[in-house]
């Protein structure tokens, strides 16, 4: 139990906690102070969910199984008709039984 509480384990985490909450301070004073979003910044911050999708998703697709690879093709076809949850529902169930039969 003790190696959960290591002093330079517990600093990172801090020092992460720090980082993140300043970048997010930061970007919303920033944001704060600006008469009009700017075409570029607005283009930057909507391609923001998108690149945080991809950096979850990228590494299951290539080092997952068979299994990881078909629920994500049945997910993006489920998510490409209906809503979020739907998507995710396709793809609990579709690894589900895939896992059950293949293992």
């Amino acid at each position: 139990m003790e190696a959960l509480f290591r002093p330079e384990m517990v600093a990172i985490i801090v020092a992460a906690a720090l980082a993140t909450y300043a970048t997010r301070f930061g970007g919303y004073v920033l944001i704060t102070r600006m008469k009009r979003i700017p075409p570029r910044v607005e283009a930057a911050l909507n391609a923001v969910p998108a690149a945080v999708l991809t950096t979850l998703v990228a590494p299951s697709a290539v080092t997952g199984g068979l299994d990881v690879s078909l629920t994500l093709v049945a997910a993006l076809l489920v998510g490409l008709r209906l809503g979020v949850l739907p998507m995710l529902a396709a793809g609990w169930v579709v690894v589900m039984i895939l896992r059950h039969l293949i293992g």
